[in-house]
C-alpha cells in the first residue's frame, strides 16, 4: 500500500493504556502516511493510569509503526506531556531519529512555529495534580461508559453519542477554561515572538487566530486527541490542514495488515510485570 507524503503530522493525546484509547485507528492513519517530521504532541502513553492488566496489541502496533516511520528516515519527536511527564527527565534524549523534548520550536514557510503540550497552562494540574490524576481515571470511566451505552444504542438503530464531549460543548466552566487555555498559550508564544502555537492536552481539535490586546494576533491549532475525536494536524506545501480520521478514512482501511502489523501481534505483553513492560519497550526504542 502506498504511503501519502506529508511533510508534518502532528498527533497528541493518544493515551496508550487506557480504555479509551483508539489505538487501532490511529495505527491505522500512520501506516497510511510518510511525514518527513512526526510530533508527539504529549499524552501518547498514559503513565499515569499505565497497568500490566491492559496493554492491547493495538497499542503495541502504534509504537511499532511510529518506530518503523523512524527507522525510514522521518525525524520524530515525543513531545511530554502531563500524562506522560516522567518522560521529562529525558529531554533532550535522542535515539536515532526519534528525539524526546519538551517543546519544540520550528520555521516553517518564513513562520515561527512553537510546539508544546500545553498543560502548563492547567492550574489544576500544576496546583493540585492529585485531583486531576482522580479528574484522569473519572474521564476514563466515562469512555467506557460512553462504549456500553453506544453499543446498546446500536443495538436498537440508534447513532452513537459522546457524554464527554456533551459535557465539554455544555458547560460553561468548561468552554470557560477552553477560551482561558487558548488565551495563555497565545499570551506567552506572542511574548516570546512566535507567529504559530500548536498545542495539545484540551482535547479539543482547533485551526484559528486569537487576539491578544495590546500583543497581536497569533494563529493557533490544536491536534485534538485520539479517545474522541480522532483528528491530526498535518503541514505541506505551507499549508496547514487538520484531519479527522472518521471523516477521510479510505473505505479499504480494513485491508489486511502489513508485515508490521505481524510483527507487532508476535509480542505478548499481559503476562508481563511493570516493570519487565517498560523494559521491554524500551528495548524495542534502542534495538
Amino acid at each position: 500500500m502506498p504511503r501519502r507524503p506529508v511533510e508534518i503530522a502532528v498527533v497528541s493525546d493518544v493515551h496508550l493504556g487506557t480504555y479509551g484509547s483508539h489505538a487501532a485507528e490511529l495505527h491505522d492513519y500512520l501506516r497510511r502516511i510518510q511525514p518527513k517530521t512526526l510530533i508527539l504532541n504529549g499524552d501518547i502513553i498514559d503513565i499515569w493510569q499505565f497497568s500490566k492488566s491492559y496493554w492491547p496489541n493495538a497499542h503495541t502496533k502504534v509504537l511499532k509503526q511510529v518506530l518503523g516511520l523512524a527507522a525510514k528516515n522521518t525525524q520524530v519527536y515525543y513531545l511530554t506531556g502531563n500524562h506522560d511527564e516522567k518522560l521529562r527527565k529525558l529531554e533532550r534524549l535522542s535515539l536515532g531519529n526519534l528525539h524526546i523534548r519538551n517543546t519544540l520550536s520550528l520555521k516553517l514557510a518564513g513562520r515561527c512555529v512553537w510546539f508544546f503540550h500545553g498543560d502548563v497552562f492547567d492550574a489544576v494540574i500544576k496546583h493540585s495534580k492529585w485531583l486531576a490524576r482522580v479528574g484522569a481515571v473519572s474521564y476514563d470511566g466515562l469512555i467506557v461508559l460512553n462504549a456500553a451505552i453506544n453499543h446498546l444504542r446500536g443495538t436498537f438503530g440508534y447513532g452513537k453519542v459522546s457524554l464527554s464531549k456533551r459535557i465539554k460543548n455544555n458547560v460553561k466552566s468548561a468552554v470557560s477554561f477552553i477560551n482561558q487555555f487558548e488565551i495563555a498559550a497565545a499570551t506567552l508564544a506572542l511574548t516570546k515572538g512566535y507567529d504559530t502555537i500548536v498545542c495539545g492536552h484540551i482535547h479539543q481539535p482547533a485551526d484559528h487566530l486569537v487576539d491578544v490586546p495590546d500583543l497581536g494576533q497569533i494563529r493557533y491549532l490544536n491536534s485534538g486527541d485520539w479517545v474522541e475525536n480522532l483528528t491530526a494536524l498535518e503541514y505541506d506545501a505551507g499549508v496547514w490542514r487538520l484531519y479527522r480520521h472518521l471523516e477521510q478514512r479510505p473505505e479499504d482501511a480494513d485491508a489486511t495488515a502489513d508485515t508490521d502489523d505481524q510483527e507487532a501481534d508476535s509480542i505478548e505483553l499481559v503476562d508481563l510485570t511493570e516493570k519487565e513492560l517498560f523494559d521491554n519497550l524500551l528495548a524495542e526504542l534502542t534495538a
